[in-house]
């Protein structure tokens, strides 16, 4: 039987593979087929086909089947296999492992685990695809269309625009299934969450703020007909006397953007809008407080708060949400100059505090300040800023969470929720007037930028210095330094900038959409 077997793999991983890399020049023998397998409780060694896999083995005549019983192992959860020729529309099929089919939400983990285990497996079968050149794939929805679309998006994504040798274009379809609503919802969110990555990614001589800005209004230009785009200029904020950013963008040869977007999706509605604001620091060198060489490069996407944001409305646009949303970005460049600001120096924001800023590397707050300030004479319902704001949330959090800390409780239990069905989690975070109390007492100035004990509790102390430019009962701040980039921590991204939390803020809106506001 064992050497049965390695017959089999042989044929199946090297004879079919050279069948198939020789008939590459024809286009219909480049499409690819995902189908997906769970685990059979109990039965370490068994596995149980999706229906749609169930399907394809019957029109195989149980050759799929066969293979996986004497190929290898039971796959287990994320685990992907793959075979060639064994159906002649697809020259190769990939399985793939979804664990327990009935797992559900997890309380320890915060998730639903069966969502991600479909976004894992789909994302590891397209990939291994894409790996082989094949263009065209075809998925499983493996019991969850809109998970599958997300897994496949997501992981075939990868940043090479500017790369003369590129990955190969795959495009996608849902297989065997009448869910295609589902599946078109997972592929918007997850395009969304891209649009972000490809912001973040982006050198930032490409991405400046009026190239971001430009970027945004290109995105939303087909849903004209609910958005209305203000892309304001330096005179402007100079006019709304917001001498916090200002201060920010003083170092740098680029002008600041401060970008105002809105979305009526329900035009008609009483209820007042949801305010998204997003910390859009296109470079963060630290300013005269300068950053360590090593690594600075990753502060291209210091405007993953920005790009999140933008790129949350842009998929909200697209998925017609019937909610009211404005979007604030304040972009700028943190340069050093003579003209930077230094270190000492005392600033005024827009609602007339003034701010000692002892360290220019902790600028993000700066430009939320004033947009905070402004973002309240929008009278929003709800505001939510969210900012690649803290190396201190990388410590406390990782990659695993989002921080989020909030002056509501029910603003917490929206996002928490959200974020559970997308996976992308969130996890609250500590608003004690312990911390208010170290960015109040400052030797020359209302407020102190970086606090009386620099190095403890800086994500605590940062929220709390945002808080300060706050007094809606509503408000979250969304702290996303840890989860700003991906090695292998979550499968289905590829390594490099994320684009966390996208699709949580888009789950988050269609809530309130859905509830009402």
């Amino acid at each position: 039987m064992l050497l049965v077997r390695r017959a089999v793999q042989t044929a199946v991983r090297t004879n079919h593979y050279r069948s198939f890399s020789a008939s590459q020049t024809h286009r219909n023998e480049r499409k690819g087929l995902v189908l997906g397998v769970f685990e059979k409780e109990g039965e370490e060694q068994s596995l149980h086909l999706t229906e749609t896999a169930a399907g394809f083995d019957q029109s195989v005549s149980g050759k799929l089947s066969e293979l996986l019983k004497i190929s290898g192992p039971a796959l287990k959860k994320g685990k992907s296999r793959i075979f060639y020729g064994i159906h002649k529309d697809f020259p190769c099929v990939a399985v793939v492992g979804l664990g327990k089919g009935n797992e559900g939400v997890c309380g320890a983990e915060n998730w639903d685990t069966t969502k991600e285990n479909v976004r894992q497996a789909v994302s590891a079968g397209c990939r291994l695809l894409q790996d082989l050149e094949v263009n065209h794939v075809e998925v499983d929805g493996c019991g969850d269309a809109q998970s599958a679309a997300e897994g496949a998006a997501l992981g075939l994504f990868h940043y090479d625009q500017l790369k003369s040798k590129k990955k190969t274009k795959v495009t996608t379809q849902l297989h065997g299934s009448s869910d295609t609503a589902a599946w078109e919802k997972g592929v918007t969110y997850a395009e969304g969450q891209n649009l972000a990555r490809l912001l973040m990614e982006a050198p930032a001589n490409h991405v400046t703020p009026t190239a971001f800005a430009n970027t945004i209004e290109e995105k939303l230009a087909p849903h004209a007909e609910w958005v209305t785009i203000n892309k304001r200029t330096k005179a402007w904020v100079e006019e709304q006397q917001m001498g916090a950013f200002l201060s920010v963008s003083r170092g740098s040869e680029e002008p600041p953007v401060f970008l105002e977007i809105h979305y009526n999706g329900s035009p008609d509605s009483k209820q007042p809008p949801l305010l998204l604001v997003g910390k859009g620091i296109t470079f963060d060198s630290g300013g005269i407080s300068l950053k360590p060489s090593l690594s600075m490069d990753a502060m291209r996407a210091d405007m993953g708060g920005a790009a999140t944001v933008c790129s949350s409305i842009v998929t909200a646009a697209a998925l017609k949400l019937p909610v009211n949303i404005i979007g604030l970005a304040p972009l700028c460049e943190n340069m050093p100059s003579g003209k930077a600001t230094k270190p000492g120096d005392v600033v005024t924001a827009k609602n007339g505090k003034t701010i000692q800023v002892d360290n220019t590397d902790a600028e993000g707050r700066l430009v939320l300040a004033d947009a905070l300030c402004y973002g309240h004479t929008l009278n929003p319902r709800a505001i939510v800023n969210v900012a690649t704001l803290t190396g201190a949330m990388d410590v406390a959090l990782g990659s695993a969470a989002t921080g989020v800390f909030t002056n509501s409780d029910w603003l917490w239990e929206q996002l928490h929720k959200a974020s559970v069905v997308t996976g992308d989690r969130v996890w609250r975070m500590p608003l004690f007037q312990h911390y208010t109390r170290q960015v109040t007492d400052s030797q020359l100035a209302d407020l102190n930028n970086i606090g009386k004990y620099s190095r403890s509790g800086g994500a605590c102390t940062a929220a709390a210095f945002l808080r300060e430019f706050v007094t809606a009962p509503h408000w979250a701040h969304l702290d996303i330094a840890g989860v700003m980039s991906n090695k292998d921590e979550v499968p289905y991204l590829r390594k490099g900038m994320s684009g966390r939390p996208t699709r949580t803020l888009v789950e988050f809106a269609a809530g309130l959409a859905h509830k009402g506001m």
